[in-house]
């Protein structure tokens, strides 16, 4: 959540700033704000709602300078409006703070600070930093030290940028729970909350762990603890490029990233199958093989779609690899005291590898002494870097806020992580081998659905008007079912529930009329039949059925109201198909009702907040 990106070098900053925000945009765009030190003065422009508003309010001003920070906002605390964009501004002007994360006594801190004088402008968190910061600054005269004795008196999470026209040839950046990144280029420096950011100006960074801060100049960086202790650390390349960030002459970053999807499944599995031995080659797992040959349980931890690919996941682990398999949302980890030993590995999965929740939950099974794996597309992110061992989606970057293929490679990194699990224990090679050869066949079967987008576009359209729809499915969909309906959501803005088709009749039913669709998944698979029992249950309410199912299933003609064909794979598979249609059908929706796919409304990419 928020974008932070910041400069110094030898180049006018504004431009920079001005193209890190609009490429880390879909981390929040409520508000947006710059600040850059021009002739020792200090020059701040914000405005509320997208970064074109903030350029527009910039005009045709000239603002030179070589050193600055910017900001786009998801908002927490405060409406969005331009009082509440960030950076925020000390009473003197002099120094400006752009912050992720959340200041969980900023009340009692603005109280103090308001009793001596100071006066608040905002309704934010963030804005006590740069007031606590004029008041150690001016006793200490040291930016980097006056932070540290700032961060002494917060309690919450933060990255945090800071500049002073006072001190005009340095920022200052300090980290604990929210990403920050440095980039290191000839002759200057870069700061952002994501390498997306600045990858058009350097592959090579440092990113920062909790507790760290940097003081960065034209020439450089220095990395210290907060307790002042030196701290080495070497840049690490970033493998994709600015290209990759793009939309690649696509209408929207959703559609480019659902195209992708054939690829994504092949960078997914290349290298890591091995068809004549049937399972999977994990080289992340290997300096903690041994002891995965003792876990006993597994327990999957994640948020979001990723949390539905973990139940995927679950399905796959215990009909395969005979393991017992948890679920959990991330949010909820900790608060129920979860039992742990060191035969339980917890798997985290995230795209950013930033979740908040996600992290939270890995330091808690890491403290109890459980074996922690990650499931993560962002490399060198947190929680890449905390877990013992893992395995990377290589998905490429993923833009749109309403994951796709980040949640298609997931699925099939727990299809590798099945063979690999599944193998050690009791796994037939005959049943390796045939998931090996099904796997290495999805990429054709994923293009051969995008291919017949337009048809599933044209039945999109006559949805565009629906106020509620239900998802249902059974077993292996029964995730996808709520998967696809936290897609219509996310981006179309009508309410939809997924939903295990046997609990249809338990309640929910209730709500089927004319004017009530499903989305019925309902492929040829073991309990096809009951599905299609769960699909006459609604016809006889008048309930408008679009089913999904397998090619060549003429029969369902008959009963649904409209038909998507997937092509036939293994049961276990058949998640990473039937979810293409699902993706597809809500981008339409939300074409068709004029909403902005890659901008949906409250959301943003990466949730860096509890």
């Amino acid at each position: 959540m928020c974008g932070i990106i910041g400069y110094i070098g030898n180049r006018r900053a504004l431009p920079v700033l001005l193209d890190g925000l609009h490429r880390l945009e879909y981390r929040g765009y409520d508000s947006s704000g710059v600040a850059v030190i021009d002739g020792g003065l200090l020059t701040t422009v914000r405005a509320a709602g997208r970064i074109a508003a903030l350029e527009d309010k910039i005009g045709e001003r000239e603002i030179g300078g070589t050193i600055g920070i910017a900001h786009t906002r998801w908002a927490t605390h405060g409406p969005p409006a331009e009082k509440n964009a960030h950076p925020h501004c000390d009473c003197k002007g002099k120094i400006a703070v752009v912050h992720n994360g959340i200041i969980e006594n900023y009340a009692e801190l603005r109280s103090g600070l308001r009793e001596r004088g100071h006066v608040i402008a905002s309704d934010t968190d963030t804005e006590v930093l740069a007031h606590l910061l004029e008041e150690t600054f001016s006793e200490s005269g040291d930016l980097s030290a006056s932070l540290r004795e700032v961060l002494k008196k917060v309690r919450g999470t933060y990255g945090i940028v800071t500049v002073s026209s006072d001190a005009p040839n340095s920022l200052v950046v300090a980290r604990l729970g929210s990403p920050i990144v440095l980039g290191i280029g000839d002759g200057e420096t870069f700061v952002a909350s994501d390498a997306s950011a600045i990858i058009r100006y350097t592959k090579s960074v440092v990113y920062l762990d909790d507790g760290e801060m940097a003081v960065c100049k034209s020439g450089g960086y220095e990395i210290r603890s907060l307790d002042n202790l030196p701290i080495e650390k070497e840049p690490t390349e970033i493998e994709w490029s600015a290209e990759d960030a793009q939309k690649g002459g696509h209408a929207h970053f959703m559609l480019k990233e659902m195209l992708e999807q054939p690829e994504v499944v092949k960078n997914s599995i290349r290298g890591r199958l091995n068809p004549e031995e049937g399972t999977a080659v994990l080289g992340g797992l290997r300096d903690v093989a041994d002891r995965l040959r003792d876990i006993e349980r597994l327990i999957i931890v994640a948020c979001g779609s990723a949390y539905y690919a973990g139940r995927v996941g679950e399905y796959m682990l215990e009909e395969y690899a005979g393991i017992p398999v948890e679920v959990d949302l991330a949010s909820e980890f900790r608060y129920r005291k979860p039992v742990l030993t060191p035969k339980t590995a917890v798997i985290a999965v995230s795209q950013s590898g930033e979740t908040a929740d996600t992290l939270a939950a890995v330091r808690e099974a890491k403290m109890k002494g459980a074996l922690t794996l990650g499931i993560v597309n962002a490399v060198g992110s947190t929680i890449a870097r905390e877990t013992d061992a893992g395995v990377y989606n290589h998905a490429g970057p993923e833009i749109g806020v309403a994951s796709t293929k980040a949640f298609v490679s997931q699925c099939a990194i727990f299809a590798l992580l099945t063979l690999f699990f599944g193998r050690q224990r009791n796994m037939s090679l005959v049943t390796g081998q045939r998931i090996a050869k099904e796997l290495l066949e999805l990429p054709e079967k994923v293009s051969w659905i995008l291919e017949r987008r337009d048809e599933i576009g044209e039945i999109a359209k006559r949805y565009t008007d629906a106020t509620g729809m239900f998802y249902l499915g059974r077993k292996y969909l029964s995730p996808i079912a709520s998967e696809g309906a936290l897609k219509l959501k996310e981006i179309s803005y009508i309410h939809a529930e997924g939903y295990a088709a046997g609990e249809m009749k338990h309640g929910p039913i209730a709500l089927i009329a004319p004017s009530f669709p499903s989305v019925v998944l309902c492929p040829k698979d073991s309990v096809y039949e009951k599905t299609v029992s769960n699909i006459e249950e609604l016809r006889a309410r008048c309930g408008p059925v679009i089913a999904v199912t397998t090619d060549g299933n003429e029969d369902i003609k008959e009963l649904a109201t409209d038909v998507i064909y997937i092509p036939k794979t293994l049961e276990m598979l058949t998640p990473l198909l039937a979810v293409i249609p699902l993706q597809l059908f809500a981008y339409n929706v939300s074409i068709g009702k004029g909403i902005d796919p890659d901008k949906p409304r409250n959301l943003a990419k990466s949730v860096t907040v509890e």
